[in-house]
């Protein structure tokens, strides 16, 4: 991990090279311009600003908090990185241009839907993998099941055979048959 950091540093990352501003050590201090280039949209102001802060801040994950959207958040580090977008959208960035611009700073880690590209395609395929994958297996356990407490076929019943010549042992065998068939008649 220090690997890392450390050639993330060497190699001059515009975003992690520069000083962070003074009192917020962890938010982004390198100009967007250097980033995402100039701004694509029109600057914002009044309640269509404070409506896209909110929509783009909440597409945003909090590094502190990390179960969080940057809009949610209540730590410092969220409110400022807030307070950045909100910049952000009145110098006229886009939301796609604020998400690229924290995604550089921050790695793909800070968006809370990850985009499809890329290995992040397991993110959103393995759930509904999983799910097809948990509903062929109950299908498969409930159609094995069903055949194994399925009664066997009854063979169908062979003729009775002939009774006897004498009447009262005739009597005697029938009334034998009924009980076995479960037949109560007298």
């Amino acid at each position: 991990m220090r690997r890392a950091l450390l050639t993330l540093l060497l190699l001059g990352l515009p975003a992690l090279a520069q000083a962070p501003e003074a009192g917020a050590p962890d938010v982004i201090a390198a100009d967007p311009l250097q980033i995402v280039g100039p701004p694509a949209g029109p600057p914002l102001a009044g309640t269509e600003l404070e409506r896209c802060t909110n929509e783009t801040s909440a597409l945003l994950r909090c590094p502190v908090c990390q179960g969080l959207s940057v809009n949610d958040s209540p730590a410092s580090l969220a409110v400022k990185m807030k307070h950045q977008v909100r910049e952000l959208h009145q110098k006229g960035y886009t939301e796609q241009q604020i998400l690229a611009y924290f995604e550089k700073s921050y790695g793909q880690f800070v968006r809370l839907e990850p985009t499809f590209e890329g290995i992040n395609w397991l993110v959103w395929l393995a759930p509904v993998l999983a799910l097809a994958l948990g509903g062929f297996v109950v299908m498969r356990m409930l159609k094995r099941g069903a055949s194994a407490s399925a009664p066997a076929a009854a063979p169908e019943a062979a003729p009775a055979p002939e009774l006897p010549a004498d009447p009262e042992l005739a009597a005697y065998l029938e009334r034998a048959r009924q009980l076995a068939r479960g037949d109560k008649r007298d």
